[in-house]
């Protein structure tokens, strides 16, 4: 009898483990499109920043047109309402190197809140002068990277 039990015990901590490890990995397949999303608007970020930057640091002609259009660009992705694509569990600290979110998101909420609004009157500012000249964008671009660094250096984790 007691070996039965303890087969029977052995089991259903297998069973146990086998049934969490299962949630696990839904609760981070839930993760997968909201993580993959906001990843999305991030790459935006970085190819409308790098072509501004370029233009700025002289390693691109200045195109008037395509200053304003990507500086309007950066304004627009920041007054998009992304909370759907930030949920608590979503961290570095839950889904390991799929992204590089730190939990500290999450933790110091009204930090992150004030620093978004840091970048959006930041890009205010450099929508007007984005398209008006090569010092007009230089003058702009510096309030806007020190806007996108002030959340990045300490709620996201260094690529590895």
């Amino acid at each position: 009898m007691l070996k039965v039990l303890k087969k029977t015990g052995i089991a259903a901590g297998i069973a146990l483990a086998i049934v969490a490890l299962q949630m696990g990995s839904v609760q981070a397949a839930e993760m997968d499109k909201p993580v993959a999303s906001r990843q999305a608007v991030m790459k935006l970020y970085s190819y409308y920043m790098g072509q501004l930057g370029g233009m700025a640091k002289g390693k691109m002609p200045y195109d008037a047109k395509k200053a304003q259009g990507a500086a309007t660009s950066l304004q627009a992705m920041a007054n998009l309402d992304t909370s759907g694509m930030w949920l608590p569990g979503s961290g570095n600290d839950k889904l390991g190197t799929q992204t590089r979110a730190k939990p500290e998101i999450w933790s110091t909420y009204p930090e992150v809140s004030k620093k978004s609004k840091a970048l959006k009157m930041a890009l205010v500012d450099f929508v007007k002068v984005a398209g008006t000249g090569l010092d007009g964008l230089r003058s702009g671009i510096g309030p806007v990277g020190k806007a996108c660094g002030a959340c990045h250096k300490p709620f996201r984790a260094e690529k590895k």
